[in-house]
Order: C-alpha cells, then structure tokens, then sequence
C-alpha cells in the first residue's frame, strides 16, 4: 500500500537551530495521526514542508508528489486548516463560499451550506460578526466541502470553549467516516482527541520520538503504579519514566512482559497501557532527562 505521506531523513534549519533533524515517518491512506509534541518541537514545520510551504532538505512524497515542485497539483486532493483565522473580516460567508466554489473544482457548494445550517452562522454574517468559534466552524465547513484525500490541522480548536472543541471533532470524525479521508492532525488537547486516533507521532527537538499504531501501544508499554515502598524492585527494570499518583508512584516501562512486571511488584500493583496524554509526558520527560 502507498504511503499518503512518505518522510525520509526530512531536515530544515534555520541558520544554527536545526527545527526538524533526520525525521522519517510514512502515513498510511485512511488513518488518523496525531503529531503531537510540546512548543518548539517542529510540529508546524513539518506541516509547512507537507503543504509545500517550506522548503527542506531530504525526501518527502504527499500522495506521490513532491510538495516542493508540484504543490499547484498536490492541493488538488489536500485541505488544511491552521489555528489562526485567516478570513478577511469584511467577507461575507456567502461569498467565502462563493470564492471556494470559483478556485476549487471539488468543492461542494451544497454541502457547505447543509453544515452551515446546522450553525447559528448565517449566509449574510461577515467574518467580523463572528465569534472565534464560529469562525471555525465556517473554515471546517469550506474544507469538509473539498473531495479531498488528505485532511491536514494544525491545533484547528485553538482557543475555542468545550463544547465548540467537541462540535468539532464529532463533525469531523462523523464526515472521516463518511468518506475515505487520511487526516493528520496537532493539537495540545491530546486528552481530547486520543481516542479519535488510529496512530501517534511525537516529536521533540525536531526529531521523532515514537511512531506507533495506537492498538501497538498495549503491547510496548506499561504503566505500574505500586506503593512507594514496593518500588525498589520495579527500579531494577529500569523504567524510563516515574511520577507520584496520589501517594502510590506511576512508573513507565517499554519492552517488558506483565509477568515479570507483576513478579517485581507484588499483588497489590496496577498495571495497565498508558492513555496517550500520559505516555506523551512520560517519554517527553523521559526524553529531557
């Protein structure tokens, strides 16, 4: 199967800071993939050399093209969404639709304006009447109307409240499954859209950290909590991560059985896979120390 995406010893510096250094990864067609890693990391850097907005030393393919030499073409099947609102605040929404309907020729007028509907957004409101949220939802609107393969966001809930965040992950997921979609997404809510993801990436420093299917996790990592003083043998195994949980200590283990974690810590342990937030902090932390 052809990767979606396809990064091989990718690199971009700006002058002595090396923002992304050596990174490989490939995307396989309809996953989820969270590229998740802390400010500075080189998260949107990577994203701008997916898009063909950067240039960058290495090689990268997106839907078997060259982003750098053939972007005109790329983003006939590629949509993305950035966390800064980039519509003109006089533009009316009607003719934001309108602009996409005239420069895209798989943009589906109709089903904008169905999802409009759904909104308190009106067709007449311009972009100023609009509150951030809204806003969001009029870009999510525009790009879930493009037949597109590709679906690229860059922290698209930045700054929206709770229940606007989950309007719009439900609508993506909901239209994800309703077409054949590959979607590569940051964020710092990771809490909120892990269990939205087939695959994780974390960068740090500008290189890759993990790379992993999500149902993969279960079988490579391990978290134990035991009392503090049932520790000392679990240290022996060599967890790349601890912290105190309410009084007990969580320790982080990769690459070890239960049987040999249960063995060191006594009947009394819990041993279960991390969620995606915690393993992110642990080998983020890990990573640091």
């Amino acid at each position: 199967m052809t990767p979606v995406i396809e990064a091989r010893d990718l690199r971009k510096h700006y002058g002595a800071n090396r923002a992304v250094d050596s990174v490989n990864f490939s995307v396989a067609p309809g996953r989820i993939v969270g590229l998740i890693g802390p400010n500075g990391a080189g998260k949107t850097t990577v994203l701008k050399a997916i898009l063909g907005l950067t240039r960058f030393d290495g090689t990268l393919h997106v839907l078997g093209r060259d982003p750098d030499s053939q972007r005109d073409d790329l983003m006939q099947d590629v949509c993305f969404i950035a966390d800064v609102a980039v519509l003109p605040k006089w533009l009316r929404v009607r003719n934001a639709l309108d602009f996409v309907a005239g420069v895209h020729p798989r943009f589906d007028r109709a089903r904008a304006e169905e999802f409009l509907r759904k909104t308190d957004i009106r067709l007449s409101s311009r972009v100023r009447e609009l509150s951030k949220g809204m806003v969001t939802q009029l870009h999510l609107a525009l790009i879930l109307a493009i037949d597109a393969r590709l679906l690229v966001l860059d922290e698209p809930t930045l700054g929206l409240d709770l229940l606007f965040r989950r309007q719009f992950y439900d609508t993506l997921v909901n239209d994800y499954f309703d077409k054949e979609r590959t979607i590569l997404l940051t964020t710092h809510q990771v809490e909120e859209i892990e269990h939205l993801l087939t695959d994780v990436i974390f960068i740090s420093r500008g290189q890759i950290i993990l790379d992993s299917a999500v149902e993969d996790l279960s079988t490579r990592y391990t978290q134990v909590t035991v009392a503090a003083d049932k520790a000392a043998a679990l240290r022996e195994l060599k967890p790349f991560y601890e912290r105190e949980v309410f009084g007990r200590l969580a320790l982080f283990f990769e690459g070890r059985s239960a049987a040999e974690l249960t063995a060191a810590a006594g009947p009394l342990s819990e041993l279960r896979t991390p969620s995606i937030a915690d393993l992110f902090v642990a080998r983020m932390q890990g990573t640091a120390s």
